[in-house]
């Protein structure tokens, strides 16, 4: 009777913990990344003319929802990996910063997050 040796294989690191390598760390790739995920969401409810800058209000100016901002968040991972944690950033801000929180805001926060990453 032959045996096989049933050994499970090394653990690798989970891919979307990292960025991948093609991730931009630069505030004007970033932007239109996140530019085009924000005019995806949009386009679902008819404003993909909408422009989005570094000073446009997620809720003032884009009407985005909670549900909206997981999307966005999902969004988020899927690009940049875990590293860039949506819900990480938004719980060290107060309501009235939220509901005032610009994309440029988190364009810097994502920049931060994969310079930090690399630097590793």
């Amino acid at each position: 009777m032959t045996t096989v040796n049933q050994t499970a294989p090394p653990p690798t690191a989970d891919a979307s913990a990292e960025a991948p390598a093609s991730a931009p760390a630069d505030a004007p790739a970033v932007l239109a990344e996140i530019s085009g995920m924000l005019r995806t969401m949009l386009d679902e409810y008819g404003l993909d003319d909408i422009e989005v800058t570094m000073e446009t209000r997620f809720t003032e100016d884009l009407e985005l929802e909670s549900i909206d901002l997981v999307t966005l968040a999902g969004s988020l991972e899927a690009r940049y990996g875990r590293q860039v944690n949506f819900a990480e950033f938004v719980a060290d801000l107060e309501l009235d910063e939220i509901i005032d929180l610009t994309v440029g805001q988190l364009v810097e926060y994502v920049v931060r997050c994969l310079r930090a990453a690399r630097e590793r």
